[in-house]
């Protein structure tokens, strides 16, 4: 199954808006605004042919803006409310428009702080509306990565392992693989020595750690469009690295290894490489495609920048 991975564009003047927008909602609510922005991020991924220029993509059902009853989707505030409607006026017109982003970001927080003004208590919102535990942790470590950088326009990429080194690879994704039972290759395989340095590809947050069957030891990343970076056959991990961690683009995970194929500690079964998997969440499920056009891509800009 194929991915549309809606990777950032070199326009910067809709994430000046976007910021903004979510600046003056915080103003008024008192909801973050990066807690804001990554509701705003995470629905943009999941919704199929949004524009890229829309501002606010934050898509709440037209039965809970409008209240069930409100068969004929009428806006003003007031019949919204009387009809059990969530829709809020964000700027002050009376009126709840569902199109209007100002209304529905301010109509988001609202919703939010029904179950209190702290941290935790928005997580239990989320929950609440979203009822998926990945979706709660994925807006969570987004907004971790906005508040950690306090922006929202990071597209900056690195290819996995050091150029420096010497290193090999092709697209390696669906292929066979015996070991455990018949099985497809989730991503492709970028082959170095042992010790070779491994790098976080991507903004995110760290997820998972430690040692898997097919994996070896391993590590998992979360970042701002919904996809999960896995990085695997590790001969070590970057001292310093921890799950919960704030990562960026060139920043270290460990080293080239042949952990796996086994119980803890196994190695050598194999040579050196690292596995390199991408997987894409749409806000029910999640699924690998092919990392190799992103490994090209992300390559060429590296040693471009040099």
């Amino acid at each position: 199954m194929g991915a549309k991975v809606a990777f950032a564009t070199d326009d910067t003047k809709i994430y000046k808006d976007r910021l903004a927008m979510y600046k003056k909602t915080e103003a008024v609510t008192q909801v973050p605004w990066y807690l804001l922005a990554a509701i705003d991020q995470y629905e943009r991924q999941i919704h199929k042919d949004l524009p890229d220029d829309q501002l606010i993509s934050i898509q709440i059902p037209k039965e809970k803006w409008y209240g069930f009853d409100n068969v004929f989707y009428i806006d003003h505030y007031d019949l919204i409310n009387m009809y059990g409607g969530i829709g809020k006026d964000g700027n002050g017109n009376k009126k709840a428009n569902i199109n209007e982003p100002e209304d529905v970001l301010y109509t988001m927080a609202q919703l939010l702080l029904e179950t209190g003004p702290t941290i935790h208590d928005i997580k239990i919102g989320l929950w609440k509306y979203y009822k998926r535990d990945l979706s709660v942790k994925t807006i969570m470590n987004t907004a971790k990565v906005f508040k950690t950088f306090n922006h929202i326009h990071l597209t900056d990429r690195a290819f996995p392992v050091s150029i420096k080194h010497n290193y090999s690879y092709r697209n390696t994704w669906g292929d066979r693989r015996g070991f455990g039972g018949l099985r497809i290759h989730e991503g492709t395989d970028i082959f170095s020595a042992y010790g070779t340095p491994v790098k976080s590809t991507t903004y995110g947050v760290v997820e998972m750690m430690g040692w898997n069957l097919y994996g070896g030891w391993r590590i998992g990343i979360r970042d701002i469009f919904n996809i999960y970076h896995y990085y695997a056959h590790l001969n070590g991990y970057t001292d310093t690295l921890t799950v919960g961690q704030v990562v960026k683009p060139g920043d270290s995970l460990g080293t080239v290894g042949s952990s796996g194929y086994g119980p803890p500690g196994t190695s050598g079964k194999f040579p050196p490489h690292l596995h390199y998997g991408m997987y894409k969440d749409n806000g029910r499920t999640e699924w690998s495609f092919d990392p190799y056009p992103y490994l090209k891509k992300w390559e060429r800009m590296e040693r471009q920048a040099k």
